[in-house]
């Protein structure tokens, strides 16, 4: 079991920046893909990007050159770090892992992740 806890979220302008923080209770191996998920209301759960301990990530097309995932090792954090924001991109943002690698299966169905943290608002102004 791993316990997720995001942090980071907030308003910005469009055009802005935010860094997304994703602290996990228990050190992530090779075992895990961990995830960036998001959720606009009424829309269905998107993924956002994807990240495992050796480096390899997934991003969704809409988030591509201008959306960054990385980890911390040392510190069990997953981070997205988020440029050039649209007014799109407003949503609820989940960090989520699971006991898989992320080339396996699809990496943005997020019925095939077993641990999500409580979300961090994300909100884009034009």
């Amino acid at each position: 079991q791993v316990q997720l806890v995001e942090s980071g979220g907030g308003s910005v302008q469009a055009g802005g920046s935010l860094r997304l923080s994703c602290a996990a209770s228990a050190y992530i191996n090779s075992s895990y893909c961990m995830a960036w998920f998001r959720q606009a209301p009424g829309k269905e759960r998107e993924g956002v990007a994807t990240f495992d301990i050796d480096g390899n990530t997934n991003y969704a097309d809409s988030v591509k050159g201008r959306f960054t995932i990385s980890q911390d090792n040392y510190s069990n954090t997953l981070y997205l770090q988020m440029n050039k924001l649209k007014p799109e991109d407003t949503a609820m943002y989940y960090c989520a892992a699971t006991l898989r690698s992320c080339s396996r299966g699809r990496w943005d169905d997020y019925s095939e992740y077993s641990f999500w943290g409580q979300g961090t608002q994300v909100t884009v102004s034009s």
